[in-house]
């Protein structure tokens, strides 16, 4: 009689256990280094498909990729994320910034995409680094956009710098239209 009821518990114990490993490594998983730049608009480190469902969850609802696709070998390409996104609700954009220079074609078109896409956004790259400093000329150019020293704030409490771009960001914000 013990021994029918010890197999039982020594069963039910390890189908417990099956279900809650499933569980776990199954959940969706939030990036770890989420952080309001300004507006409803949110910067991270790279984003994976798993990443998508709890990004939906905690109210998100647009995703703008700033990673040039085959950037490193265990990058998830712009198409398969933009698709994931989408059969959960989420609207996508892709605007691919290399390292180095910002250019101008991607501040217009990252300008596009957050006057448009529903909010909250969140802007990723591989670090976040791209994403929060093209936000920042993004934000300089608006005419009715935050002041040099706010963008600054922002994209530093975001764990990035911008420093190198405080001539681009001053000169934007001189040539706002009024």
């Amino acid at each position: 009689m013990v021994k029918p009821l010890l197999t039982f518990a020594v069963s039910a114990l390890a189908g417990i256990a099956g279900v809650l490993g499933y569980a776990a490594m199954n959940r969706p998983v939030v990036p770890s280094d989420i952080h309001e730049l300004a507006g409803n608009v949110w910067v991270t480190e790279q984003v994976t498909l798993q990443n998508l469902p709890a990004i939906r969850s905690k109210g998100f609802k647009s995703v703008v990729d700033l990673r040039p696709d085959g950037e490193a070998a265990d990058q998830p390409t712009s198409t398969s994320i933009g698709e994931t996104a989408k059969s959960y609700g989420l609207q996508f954009a892709y605007i691919p910034v290399r390292h180095g220079d910002i250019p101008e074609n991607a501040v217009d078109a990252l300008a596009q995409a957050l006057a448009k896409a529903p909010k909250p956004i969140l802007l990723y790259c591989r670090s976040g680094r791209r994403a929060a400093r093209t936000w920042a000329l993004v934000e300089a150019s608006k005419p009715d956009g935050l002041d040099a020293a706010k963008i600054r704030a922002a994209v530093q409490s975001a764990g990035q710098t911008a420093d190198d771009l405080n001539e681009a960001i001053s000169s934007r914000i001189s040539a706002r239209v009024k």
